[in-house]
């Protein structure tokens, strides 16, 4: 995870969705409230530098990637995240990469779709948090999306399923 320091600095956010910036249910690490994104598009272009870490539930395993993240603009209006760098899991690096598709939604928000056009969640950052879900055969997805300042935003997945039980948390940092 990237660590979080106070990037409010002369700058005032207001209270949203009721946060209380305990650190609980996926607020702020202490932090306090939401950064309310009015357009997630907007938002997310650009480069991203990344870290995430991996745990296995069922067999206390762990992993981490780091790398980059692209949102770079589409003809369609919408971008295309490119994600690459390296994944170490079990003392084993290896190189990992994704592409998924962020089209425009109503509103600011976003619908994201796999590289080959499947959905795979909606996305509305305009309260600075959102939860999305998507099944897989049978397992269960459950992202949710934190933004925390003008340059850092989080996401945590949980997977659930008859082989699958783990956590995915992602910080992301904007790239100079």
């Amino acid at each position: 995870m990237i660590s979080t320091s106070n990037g409010n600095i002369g700058r005032e956010i207001k209270r949203v969705n009721g946060s209380r910036g305990n650190g609980c249910g996926g607020e702020r690490d202490g932090m306090g409230e939401f950064w309310p994104v009015p357009d997630a598009l907007a938002y997310l272009a650009g480069r991203w530098r990344v870290t995430r870490s991996v745990r296995d539930l069922a067999s206390g395993m762990e992993g981490e990637f780091t790398g980059t993240t692209v949102f770079e603009a589409e003809e369609s209006g919408g971008l295309l995240h490119f994600e690459s760098g390296t994944f170490v899991w079990q003392g084993i690096a290896r190189p990992a990469q994704r592409t998924l598709r962020f089209l425009p939604g109503p509103g600011g928000t976003a619908d994201v779709r796999f590289a080959d056009g499947r959905p795979f969640h909606d996305l509305d950052l305009r309260s600075g948090r959102h939860v999305a879900r998507h099944p897989c055969a049978a397992d269960l997805y459950r992202g949710e999306f934190t933004v925390l300042d003008a340059g850092r935003w989080r996401t945590v997945w949980r997977v659930r399923g008859p082989a699958k039980d783990l956590v995915l948390r992602t910080g992301y940092a904007r790239a100079g």
